[in-house]
């Protein structure tokens, strides 16, 4: 693979607010996906008083190969967790906050009743912040869409045909039916999903993708650029070009989801916010 092209070099941010994003972290024990996933946004979204917390602890019972959050045994459920993560909620100010998770295949209901008593907590503690999930494959969706959070997401990370490579353990239509049984539960709910480019796809594998999670209902869509985050992940096999990003998401838009944020550094709840109040934005 040729060498990481200028347009991937982004550079550190840092102001007081970093440090005071890190400290209440370490305070209140929380988890966020930001660095057990080694985000490349990560310096930018804390300098902004943001972050995307990871609940259930930080070991996944899942291995993808392009997954940087570690898989090992998992820990008990601390009950105490969505009323630390509603007091940090508040302590950040956050008008719009996202919750993800660890995949837990151990527990009964995969952790949708843990989802459910965060946005709980995060409700009472914070009635005017607005909430998105990013949900594992749950079984019990129920349990999470009767909370009525904003949005709803779960990835689709890559297409079809790269999922026994990528995702090994997970599978391509249970995760269109996640998106598509969220919307026969609750219509109101705005659904989400994220691929990853330059892993091997094809253009034609990508629009098929579009195509597939529009049949399932997706409102909004992210497109980012797969940077393996070492050298014993998945091997990158295309850096793709920043115009690119601009021609998916314009395409996918005239497909027909509401919002769609394609770029290199684009991850699923980069500027999260903006989906809920705008069109198409580029990085």
């Amino acid at each position: 693979m040729t060498a990481k092209p200028d347009w991937l070099r982004i550079p550190y941010q840092n102001n007081h607010n970093n440090a005071f994003v890190t400290e209440l972290l370490k305070e209140l024990g929380l988890n966020t996906v930001c660095v057990e996933a080694n985000c490349p946004n990560c310096s930018e979204c804390f300098s902004k008083k943001t972050a995307t917390f990871l609940i259930l602890g930080k070991n996944c019972t899942r291995n993808c190969s392009f997954c940087n959050i570690t898989n090992d045994t998992p820990l008990p459920v601390d009950e105490d967790e969505p009323d630390r993560i509603a007091e940090a909620a508040v302590k950040l100010d956050l008008h719009y906050v996202v919750i993800t998770s660890v995949t837990r295949d151990d527990l009964k209901d995969g952790g949708a009743g843990h989802f459910a008593n965060v946005t709980r907590a995060i409700r009472r503690a914070a009635p005017e912040t607005t909430i998105e999930l990013l949900i594992p494959d749950l079984v019990d969706l129920k349990v999470v869409t009767n909370e009525s959070p904003a949005v709803i997401s779960h990835n689709i990370e890559t297409v079809e045909s790269l999922y026994t490579a990528v995702r090994p353990e997970a599978n391509y239509d249970r995760s269109l039916d996640v998106l598509r049984n969220i919307k026969h539960l609750d219509p109101g709910i705005y659904t989400k999903s994220g691929i990853m480019l330059g892993l091997g796809e094809t253009r034609e594998e990508v629009l098929k993708t579009f195509d597939d999670l529009l049949d399932a209902g997706c409102d909004y869509l992210t497109i980012g650029q797969y940077l393996p985050p070492t050298k014993k992940h998945y091997r990158v096999r295309e850096y793709i070009e920043p115009e690119v990003f601009g021609e998916y998401a314009k395409t996918a838009e005239k497909k027909g989801f509401r919002h769609v944020f394609s770029g290199p550094f684009v991850r699923s709840s980069y500027n999260a916010e903006k989906a809920l109040s705008s069109h198409t934005y580029l990085k």
